[in-house]
């Protein structure tokens, strides 16, 4: 039988401990934010006996029109995205893509892309990706792409490491979900 996981309350929010099952509302969870990029919910911990997700990564994103989830990438497993509310733009191998509520995105290995806020209010994302072989020195890379670079997400330079991709941003700091970042 699997045992429920304990939900530790921290100043930023909810986050599971220890091994099991869980059910944790996205409001009361802990977000991750820093102006210009999106606002995400892991609903995972981060070590030291929080829960971690072996299997699976996944997380909600909150973007403002001209926000992007992440760096024009590719990554050595499977992801996926639903998008919940709003608009947003896709750019999939060089292609840009408008994407609108309920529009699904699947993305088998190695395909590069990213997602970056449309419209004229958030979007909410649901990413998903497999964890088999997208951790470690050969989890996938930023690559140079003109639409990405149109849209300020695409590295100037081929890179593998996250810290030089993201060199340019304020990294997201620990917080507590803020009403409207959600619609309902």
């Amino acid at each position: 039988m699997v045992s429920e996981a304990a939900l530790e309350s921290t100043e930023q929010g909810l986050v599971p401990k220890g091994e099991g099952w869980f059910v944790l509302n996205a409001r009361d969870a802990r977000w991750y934010h820093t102006d210009g990029r999106s606002a995400i919910c892991v609903f995972e911990g981060e070590g030291d006996g929080e829960s971690e997700f072996e299997q699976l990564g996944i997380n909600l994103s909150v973007l403002e029109p001209g926000e992007t989830m992440a760096m024009y990438h590719w990554e050595a497993d499977q992801e996926d995205f639903l998008v919940l509310a709003g608009e947003a733009l896709l750019i999939i191998e060089g292609e840009e893509r408008p994407l609108r509520q309920w529009d699904f995105v699947h993305c088998p290995p190695e395909t590069k892309h990213v997602i970056v806020g449309a419209g004229t209010g958030p979007s909410v994302v649901l990413a998903v990706g497999a964890r088999d072989k997208s951790t470690g020195p050969n989890w996938g890379g930023y690559t140079v792409d003109e639409a990405a670079l149109r849209h300020g997400v695409s590295v100037e330079q081929e890179t593998t490491d996250p810290k030089q991709a993201y060199a340019r941003f304020t990294k997201r700091e620990r917080t507590k979900y803020r009403e409207g970042w959600l619609p309902g």
